[in-house]
């Protein structure tokens, strides 16, 4: 067997009716090429195994579970990636869809990483601690609208799938979690770059109960932060808004 490790984040999934209800809405839009994110002890790759005419890989950090996958799945030997996910190279040529139910303890680096292969992303089915996956969902104007939100709508189209119990892991984390399903955004907002848009957002949000004004004024001219737009906290900007700034930054 294997030890679990609470250093990399590691609750395992171990119900068989959640494993399959996250296969079922995988297959609801085709691929040809899949990566799974931390497949720990196996739970979700003994299904995507099966999945026929597909390309396989998976990416485990983890070089106890890496043998115990080897081990138990002969099937998968040549297609694990020993490798952080944070750092690997992309694992595709083309075009792949990513699933997993990705350790909390980074799960937003995941989502940032996922951002930098935007344009290869074909669909994600991720578990998220239920508060992330909320908050990724989040629309403006709410509490637990941020930087995930903002930064994953304006290339994303988010779709809150189901939620999971405690009870499904071993061990039972102390927080619910959920799955989500993100499908590249029918249009993306015009920005004047991806990494202006990114800086705007971040700051935005470094100091979210200051109004844009205060929060980033070392962006905008003098001139420029008189507009109204600047009276309001960055929650109460959509997506296209923030898009839209990035126009105007010096």
């Amino acid at each position: 067997m294997y030890q679990l490790k609470k250093s990399l984040g590691q609750h395992f999934l171990k119900d068989e009716n959640i494993c399959r209800k996250i296969v079922s809405a995988l297959q609801q839009h085709p691929f040809a090429r899949l990566l799974e994110v931390g497949p720990g002890g196996g739970a979700l790759t003994k299904y995507l195994l099966e999945i026929p005419g597909i390309e396989f890989k998976a990416v485990e950090v983890d070089k106890e579970k890496v043998e115990f996958l080897e081990n138990t799945y002969p099937s998968i030997k040549g297609k694990i990636i020993y490798h952080d996910f944070l750092s690997v190279k992309k694992p595709f040529a083309d075009r792949f869809t990513i699933v997993g139910n990705f350790p909390y303890n980074i799960s937003s680096q995941i989502l940032f990483r996922i951002l930098e292969w935007k344009q290869d992303v074909e669909c994600v089915i991720g578990m998220f601690q239920k508060e992330v996956a909320q908050r990724i969902k989040a629309p403006e104007g709410s509490k637990t609208y941020g930087v995930l939100s903002v930064l994953i709508q304006a290339f994303f189209d988010v779709e809150y799938l189901f939620e999971v119990s405690e009870r499904s892991f071993q061990p039972p984390p102390k927080v619910k979690s959920a799955v989500i399903r993100l499908m590249p955004a029918a249009k993306t907002p015009e920005m004047r770059s991806r990494e202006e848009f990114f800086l705007l957002v971040k700051t935005s949000f470094n100091q979210r109960r200051k109004t844009l004004r205060n929060s980033v004024k070392g962006l905008f001219s003098s001139s420029k932060l008189e507009e109204e737009i600047f009276d309001k906290r960055p929650e109460q900007l959509t997506v296209q808004q923030f898009a839209a700034l990035t126009f105007d930054m010096k």
